[in-house]
């Protein structure tokens, strides 16, 4: 018997024993992630760019600023990627959360093979916070009905606050704290602002902490939605901008390459990649044409320089805490910047999204309220272009444009030489490893008697140890949207495969769009930093050796079957989800419904709400869900009903030309897609009889909610769908329930109808 726990008759002939707790070493650091999003390589102060970002650039000048950091180029597999330490392939998340695929590499579920830093964290005697962007759970698992395990709570965090999907609009975003949906705490007329929001909750959430339990150590993982459209930010932080970049991108560039090269960002004799060929020079667009495009490129900058000053106050906290000596700080950006506002830019990126090109007229709409509540914007792939200087191309595509981006780590006295380059090759899968090693703590074999696998990064620290150490992470492949490259010992080799991409960029007039007639371009990056000269007919057997040694690796990893487009991967996952046939009943009461909860609606529906109403002058929201970039609401306006349904480009307007009497009524709307050339035809119906119809060209959007609020019941909340209401616009009668019926697909073949989706607008 273990006399050290033995138990008598009474307390006094016991011994007590508690139950072990894990305690990290009493030296072991906090560890603070920040995530930004959609941020170039040459976007931040500290590499090279004139946009202010003093405080980022001051954990740079007292840290180690890495300059061959690679991420995977986009968002989910970025954030899958460092959670786990494996490649993205490895652990399911081949592409984004929203859509998975039947596939081993494309699941979009974290395996329990690779238990997460914060579960390894949390086992160690760490507090896991986690605030912002998550985008790690497939899309029809992000429900108030869960599951959850995919959730932040279900994968090792212990606190959460933010939103789930990939971006949300930073006026009024769609939030989940812990594991249920809230409104904002305030609304966007009253001063609130996503970024600044996000902020105040980590400083809450680590006070809360320390006060509760003083000095255990805390890992907070912060991922605001900024910088990623929509570029959203108060004109006081545009101001300073004004005129700025009334160069353009073509000058821009050059002036940030001279910096980069001057501060030793950029090794001396880098090569400035040139201007591709889709992207049209500065000086070929009309005066008025210049003048919008400079100023998205204001307003972008003012954002990110808000997003720093956020991030200083998150710093300022910890020291005021005492505890950011012993932080180890890390920053770095998902994939480099983005092209997913075309060629003009866009008031609304979604319009982008559904194949709508703006036009200089649009944007120009909206010059003096670009970034405000009015728009959904995005800047000009000129300026993604630029951002992203020295390097080719941008976020989805796996060259270095795509998937190298900033890293910074800043650790008080822990890094030697601080403020010197750190250039060696390193890779997001070395992250956790880096901080798992910081810590002092062995990744397990085994968790919850599930064997793990190896991780595919490696430590850090002797770089931070000695900035000329020899490289640690000696190969690497890369694979996005059809995009394939791989890095080993200094060389990478690089397909020119852009494809239809999954925004079908139909200006792209270089590259190859068939996997059949792919070229492998070759690369010596440690004499070409920027990837610009191609070597490959120099070095073929070389070349042949790294394409052989791709294969191997997307074998290992999980890659194939490889696309490069969006009609298989949706016509994979949404017949199961919404099968024909489709029907939700809603009540009034709980939180709000996401739209994840609700039918999809494109290939035709009907809504059908049983009110009761107080008769003449009676208003207010019977059903809304979303706003006016993406969304629909049914309301009464002085007892008249209204159906408002809006797309990336424009608003359906429907109305009921009689009002509608004291009492109970089924107010009701039908939509039937159209046949070939024939619209599709939308019907206002009141107790079953036409009250108002209108033709619909195209089709409606594959998904809604862009940002906006859920499905809301009796009232609306955020921006609306229609200025003809102004939210909350509560109901001033009874709503009892609302029916959504959607027939579904046509089961013939649900990829041609996924196609003329597609195109249709």
């Amino acid at each position: 018997m273990d006399q050290r726990h033995q138990i008598g008759l009474t307390v006094a002939d016991s011994s007590p024993r508690f139950p072990a707790e894990a305690r990290p070493d009493p030296a072991a650091p906090n560890i603070v992630v920040v995530v930004l999003d959609d941020t170039g390589f040459g976007q931040l102060g500290a590499f090279g760019s004139d946009i202010a970002t003093p405080h980022i650039d001051g954990l740079a000048a007292g840290g180690a600023p890495f300059t061959r950091y690679h991420v995977t180029a986009l968002c989910s597999p970025t954030r899958a990627s460092f959670l786990t330490g494996r490649n993205h392939h490895a652990v399911g998340m081949g592409f984004l959360a929203d859509i998975p695929l039947g596939f081993p590499g494309y699941t979009a579920r974290l395996p329990k093979t690779a238990a997460t830093l914060p579960r390894l964290l949390r086992d160690a005697g760490y507090s896991t916070l986690a605030v912002g962007k998550w985008h790690l759970a497939p899309r029809w698992q992000r429900s108030a009905a869960g599951p959850f395990d995919l959730w932040p709570l279900g994968l090792g965090f212990e606190r959460y606050y933010g939103f789930l999907q990939g971006d949300t609009n930073h006026w009024t975003p769609n939030l989940v704290c812990d594991n249920h949906y809230i409104d904002p705490p305030r609304r966007p007329e009253e001063g609130y602002h996503l970024t600044e929001d996000l902020v105040d909750q980590a400083v809450g959430m680590v006070q809360d902490q320390q006060q509760g339990a003083p000095g255990k150590p805390f890992f907070l993982y912060f991922a605001p939605g900024a910088v990623h459209a929509p570029h959203h930010v108060s004109p006081q932080w545009v101001e300073p901008y004004r005129g700025a970049f009334d160069k353009g991108w073509d000058e821009w560039r050059h002036e940030l390459f001279a910096r980069q090269v001057a501060s030793g960002v950029v090794p001396a004799g880098t090569v400035l990649t040139p201007r591709p060929p889709w992207v049209r020079a500065w000086s070929d667009h009309s005066a008025e044409e210049r003048r919008i495009l400079a100023r998205q490129q204001e307003v972008f900058a003012g954002f990110l320089t808000h997003t720093d000053a956020q991030l200083g106050r998150l710093l300022a906290s910890l020291r005021v805490l005492g505890a950011l000596d012993n932080t180890m700080v890390l920053v770095f950006s998902d994939n480099g910047a983005s092209a997913e506002g075309g060629a003009a830019g866009s008031v609304n990126e979604h319009r982008f999204t559904a194949h709508r090109r703006e036009s200089t007229t649009d944007n120009l709409a909206h010059y003096d309220d670009w970034g405000g509540f009015s728009t959904y914007n995005h800047y000009s792939w000129g300026w993604a272009w630029a951002g992203n200087t020295p390097l080719r191309l941008w976020k989805r595509y796996t060259w270095l444009g795509g998937t190298r981006t900033p890293l910074v780590v800043h650790w008080g006295d822990r890094v030697a030489r601080r403020g010197a380059v750190r250039s060696q090759f390193t890779h997001v899968t070395d992250l956790m490893p880096t901080i798992l090693d910081a810590i002092g703590l062995e990744a397990p074999r085994e968790v919850d008697g599930t064997t793990q696998l190896p991780m595919d990064g490696v430590s850090l620290l002797p770089l931070l140890d000695d900035p000329a150490a020899s490289e640690v992470h000696e190969t690497q492949y890369f694979e996005m949207v059809g995009s394939r490259s791989i890095y080993h010992q200094g060389w990478k080799a690089t397909t020119n495969h852009v494809g239809t991409g999954v925004l079908d960029e139909e200006e792209l007039v270089s590259g190859s769009r068939s996997f059949a007639e792919d070229r492998w371009e070759l690369f010596d990056l440690s004499r070409d930093f920027s990837e610009a000269v191609d070597v490959a007919a120099d070095e073929p057997r070389r070349l042949a050796q790294l394409t052989t040694l791709w294969a191997e690796e997307a074998a290992r990893n999980n890659v194939l079957p490889i696309s490069d487009g969006l009609v298989d991967r949706l016509a994979s996952f949404i017949p199961p989800l919404w099968p024909a046939g489709s029907s939700r009943t809603f009540h009034p009461g709980g939180g709000p419904v996401h739209d994840e909860s609700v039918p999809m609606l494109w290939g035709g529906f009907r809504i059908s709400a049983d009110v009761e109403t107080a008769g003449a002058g009676a208003s207010g929201v019977v059903c809304a869900l979303g706003d006016r970039f993406g969304g629909y609401a049914l309301y009464l306006v002085e007892a008249r009903p209204h159906f408002s349904f809006a797309r990336a480009h424009d608003v359906i307007e429907l109305a009921a030309a009689d009002a509608v009497v004291a009492g109970t009524h089924e107010l009701a709307v039908f939509y039937g897609p159209g046949a070939g050339e024939d619209p599709g035809r939308m019907v206002l119906l009141v107790d079953g009889d036409e009250v108002d119809a209108c033709g619909v060209e195209g089709t409606l959007p594959l998904a809604l909610q862009h940002g906006g609020a859920g499905l809301r019941l009796g009232y609306d909340t955020g921006f609306p769908v229609s200025p003809r209401y102004a939210p909350p616009a509560p109901f001033d009668g009874t709503v009892h329930q609302v029916r959504f019926d959607a027939p579904g697909m046509l089961q013939a073949d649900p990829a041609d109808e996924i196609r003329a989706a597609l195109h249709a607008d």
